[in-house]
């Protein structure tokens, strides 16, 4: 009898050992080390039909292939694939818990008319899947459903259906009898996305695969599995809101920088076209600590609203508090504030939020983060067809924020009146749409002047 072998896997990349190490050659993560059982795999099946075979070809007698794309019937999800879903391509979709993935995996089952797909779940009953169905509302009649963990039975019915989408939910619960090892572990994963892609690519089937995450938000498993595939999409958002993004992190045919958002409701995911609808807010009298700002995210331009409140600190240290921003970056242009401006934050306490819950990581924000909080601290509401767009350095200089003519754009399409940019741009800027005035300066002390009349 042979003997059994075993090995030590890194749980983050993959990596093999013979023995136990503390820290990983590889990634360098430290504690990341399990011990699984390896055994000789057998042949994987070919799924090319006889008589084809491989063969090196000069690139230049390389016919070129035009990507085949199919329309999901989700206007949101289209964007960030590119225009659409490709033939042959596997793409893996990860978030939070109860976030949404399996809801999105299902709407797009559904939804995509003319498409075969089937829905292989590891986690639910058909029954359940069923409820859900019928929450969302059923309108693929060739959408099938198979609760199913072992690879080699799901292979064995997408060879039988031949169907054009095949997803996978998840594809930490499917296991392959080869390894002997427990289903979600470093083996298991690695070997059944590298064969779930490899029956993609032969038949030119789209495969998508739902993965968890850890706890530091991280895709779980190796982090081959996220080489393997073709398309890497993050789904983000908070429970507590309603409002998720749908994000690329990688794509082999198409760029990275499409963003979808969707609000979720009793009957799925519903796309969310023109974002700065739901994430301005329309009040019936003026109020202090509120600015908007115009972001970007990848490709698409929206309006915030930046909300900020400055009050007395009434103990010895201030509190600094900031929802869906960066904190270090809040105390930097306090800092700046401070020094520049002369205003004694040292003495005050500040919160910052943005509405809908959103998560901003867009430097160009930081004007309309100053101007809401000069607001708050003089208790001035600001004009509310004024907005900002402009990055702060840590002189007091005001910055072009990043796609500065897209962000002019969302403005004047919204009806705002006025937009206040980096002086930088005022010689590359083109001319500005019809209906609103842009606004140039250099400094921050310029902000004060330019809001009040004058900075203290």
């Amino acid at each position: 009898m042979a003997k059994v072998k075993k090995a030590f896997f890194c749980r983050n990349c993959g990596y093999e050992s013979a023995k136990w190490v503390g820290k990983c050659p590889s990634c360098g993560e430290w504690n990341t080390f399990v011990e699984e059982t390896v055994q000789k795999e057998p042949a994987q099946p070919s799924f090319t039909p006889a008589g084809e075979r491989n063969r090196p070809q000069p690139v230049r007698e390389i016919q070129r292939q035009e990507y085949t794309r199919t329309d999901l019937g989700n206007g949101e999800m289209n964007r960030v694939l590119g225009g659409g879903l490709v033939q042959g391509s596997m793409i893996l979709l990860g978030g939070e818990p109860g976030i949404g993935k399996s809801t999105l995996s299902l709407q797009l089952a559904l939804k995509a008319g003319g498409i075969k797909t089937l829905y292989v779940s590891g986690e639910e009953s058909p029954h359940q899947i069923k409820m859900r169905a019928e929450r969302i509302g059923i309108g693929n009649d060739e959408c099938y459903i198979y609760s199913e963990t072992n690879l080699e039975n799901i292979l064995r019915q997408v060879t039988d259906y031949k169907p054009d989408l095949v997803i996978i939910d998840s594809i930490q619960t499917i296991h392959s009898d080869s390894i002997d090892s427990s289903p979600g572990s470093v083996s298991q994963i690695r070997e059944c996305a590298a064969l779930l892609m490899k029956y993609a690519k032969q038949t030119n089937t789209s495969v998508i695969i739902i993965g968890h995450i850890t706890k530091d938000g991280i895709i779980a498993g190796p982090k081959i599995l996220e080489h393997i595939v073709d398309v890497v999409l993050q789904f983000e958002g908070d429970n507590n809101n309603i409002y998720r993004i749908l994000r690329s992190i990688k794509n082999r045919f198409g760029a990275t920088f499409e963003i979808g958002v969707f609000e979720m409701r009793g009957e799925g995911l519903i796309e969310v076209t023109n974002p700065s609808e739901i994430l301005l807010s329309h009040y019936d009298e003026p109020l202090s600590g509120i600015a908007v700002g115009a972001a970007v995210d990848g490709a698409r331009a929206y309006l915030i609203e930046t909300q900020a409140l400055v009050s007395t600190a009434a103990y010895g240290t201030p509190q600094r508090s900031a929802t869906g921003f960066d904190s270090r970056r809040l105390n930097m242009l306090l800092a700046v504030l401070e020094k520049r401006v002369g205003l004694k934050m040292y003495t005050k306490d500040v919160f910052l939020n943005f509405a809908g819950g959103f998560k901003i990581s867009d430097t160009g924000l930081d004007m309309s983060v100053v101007a809401a909080i000069l607001s708050s601290y003089f208790d001035r509401p600001l004009n509310n067809t004024t907005c900002f767009a402009g990055e702060i350095g840590l002189s007091g200089e005001i910055r072009p924020a990043p796609r500065s003519e897209q962000r002019i754009s969302e403005a004047a399409r919204l009806g705002f009146g006025r937009i206040i940019v980096s002086g930088y741009l005022r010689k590359s800027l083109p001319k500005p749409p019809k209906g609103i005035e842009i606004v140039y300066i250099n400094k921050i002390e310029e902000l004060a002047r330019t809001l009040f009349g004058s900075g203290e």
